[in-house]
Parts: structure tokens; sequence; C-alpha cells
């Protein structure tokens, strides 16, 4: 029965540590959302502490949907800051990069769709 032992307790090891990462990502999304006050999240996080798999489940039922979205708009903030960022420490510039597409362009390596498309996601 030791064996049964072991593979019981990771089995519940892993429960607890799933458990604690959807209540992480739920109380992080209640701090992400910009359309509630700090009373409507007080009152989540408060729910979720006191009755924890009601107050989940409750949150992920009512504002599933819009964890979804927040979290993609999460991540596409930080993916532009870095590019941002990159860019600065770099030292190119807009029209550094706009001349290498013209290089580009003119030597036939990208076509004109491709610089157009290049162009206006740079300037936008």
């Amino acid at each position: 029965m030791q064996f049964f032992d072991i593979i019981w307790s990771m089995f519940v090891f892993f429960l607890l540590v799933a458990w604690i990462w959807v209540i992480i990502g739920i109380i992080s999304d209640v701090f992400r959302s910009k359309d509630m006050g700090g009373w409507a999240k007080g009152l989540w996080v408060l729910f979720i502490i006191v009755i924890p798999w009601l107050g989940a489940l409750s949150y992920l039922i009512i504002r599933g949907r819009g964890m979804e979205e927040r979290s993609m708009q999460s991540l596409a903030d930080a993916s532009e800051r870095q590019r941002a960022y990159i860019q600065n420490v770099a030292g190119a510039s807009t029209a550094d990069e706009l001349s290498k597409l013209a290089e580009l362009k003119d030597k036939d390596v990208i076509t004109h769709a491709e610089f157009e498309a290049q162009k206006a996601k740079l300037l936008g």
C-alpha cells in the first residue's frame, strides 16, 4: 500500500498546485480589470478568500470571457513594450527601418505589397 500512498500524495500535491495557480490567476485578473472599481475588486477578493470554491467558480462563470481578453491584451502590451525597449536600446529609429525597407524593395528582396505592409506597421 505504500506505493499507492505515494501516488495519492503526488495527485493531491498536483491538485494543490493547480488550485493555487487558479486562485493567483483569478486574483491577478481582478486587479488587472479596468472596468471594476476598488469596491468591486475588494468584494471579489473577499469572496474568493472567504468561500474559495464558490468564489472562484462564480468569477470564472461571470467574468471568464473578459478574463481571456484581458490576458491577451496584457500579453500584447508587454510584447509592444519589449519591442519598443529593444529598438530604443539598439538605437534603431523608424527612419532607419524605413530606409532599410526601401533598400530591400529596390533590390527586389521584398515585394511592393510587403514593403507597404511593413511600412504601415512601422508608422502605425
